[in-house]
Order: structure tokens, then C-alpha cells, then sequence
């Protein structure tokens, strides 16, 4: 009886840490269209978003508008968000294309450098961002994950956490004019 409930404590333990593995950017490789970043993300685009906390529910909905060029291997993604509250925010983007499929970005208000990797229609994208929230910044890490499903279609989500804790997700969906 004991080692069957060993053996039953043991298999919930692998199934609740499996949980808790994080999706591999090479499992996207053989994915369609494949996600040329420096293409899609040059021009204009428009991406409709929402912030969902820990529970699911939205506390804010916003509109970015994106100007974005390449010189070679530097990009600029220049962003202008207007939120639900009539609230305005600017984000620019420098990014640099490395070998590989693999990218660095740097912008004004993340911390560090964000790291990230294209492989089949995906884009994985990681960084700390920091966040003002009532007065006080707060420094939250994102796991960014990008999917193209068209020529202008891209969805992306993005979970934050801070101290590891979950704090919810931003979920966006990108539209690019056709060329």
C-alpha cells in the first residue's frame, strides 16, 4: 500500500512539474510560413491587445501602432500604444539579427537586453520590462511567444511574472497592410 501511494505521489509530482516545462522553440522548426522577423516587422503595422491577470479576467485593452525599418541587421520598431483609459505610452525597439535566427533587442524602458530566436513561424522572446504601476516600477520578466499564421497575420502571447509568481498575460494580434 505504501509504495503504491509512493508511486502515485511520485507520478502527480512529474505530472505537475511537466506542467511547468516551458514550449521549445526547435519543436516549431518545420511550421508554416516561415517567420522572416525582419520582414514582417518592416512598415506599418497595427496590433489589437489586452492584459488578462492571474485569473483570466481583462484589466486593460489596448491599440499599438508600429513604424518599423531595417538597416541591414538593425531593426526599429517604434510603438505607440493608446489604452481602454485614454492612456498613451511610446516603446522603441532597437534589434539586432544574429546568426542563427537568434535576436537582441534594447529599448528605453527594459532592462538589460531581451533575447530571442525564430525558428519555423515562431518567435521566442524573452526580457525584463519595467512596468510603473501606481507610482511604483515594477521589474517583470516576459516569456514572449510570436506565431505568423498569414502574410499579415501574427498572434502573440505573453506571459509576465515577477519573483516567479504569475501575474498574467498580454495577448495581441498584429495586422500588417499587404505590399
Amino acid at each position: 500500500m505504501k509504495r503504491r501511494l509512493l508511486l502515485s505521489a511520485s507520478a502527480a509530482a512529474g505530472l505537475a512539474l511537466s506542467g511547468c516545462a516551458s514550449q521549445d522553440i526547435e519543436s516549431y522548426a518545420s511550421q508554416t510560413p516561415v517567420l522572416d522577423l525582419r520582414s514582417y516587422f518592416n512598415g506599418t503595422l497595427t496590433a489589437y491587445g489586452l492584459f488578462t491577470d492571474r485569473s483570466g479576467a481583462v484589466v486593460k485593452r489596448f491599440t499599438v501602432l508600429m513604424v518599423c525599418s531595417w538597416s541591414g541587421n538593425e531593426g526599429v520598431l517604434d510603438e505607440s500604444f493608446t489604452y481602454s483609459d485614454g492612456s498613451t505610452q511610446k516603446r522603441i525597439w532597437r534589434l539586432t539579427q544574429l546568426p542563427d535566427g537568434r535576436y537582441t533587442g534594447r529599448a528605453d524602458d527594459v532592462v538589460g537586453e531581451a533575447s530571442g530566436q525564430t525558428r519555423g513561424n515562431a518567435f521566442h522572446w524573452t526580457y525584463t520590462l519595467s512596468l510603473p504601476v501606481d507610482g511604483t516600477v515594477y521589474e517583470v520578466q516576459f516569456d514572449d511567444w510570436m506565431y505568423l499564421m498569414t502574410d499579415t497575420v501574427m498572434l502573440n502571447k505573453a506571459t509576465m511574472r515577477k519573483f516567479g509568481l504569475r501575474l498574467g498575460e498580454v495577448t495581441l494580434a498584429f495586422t500588417k497592410q499587404p505590399v
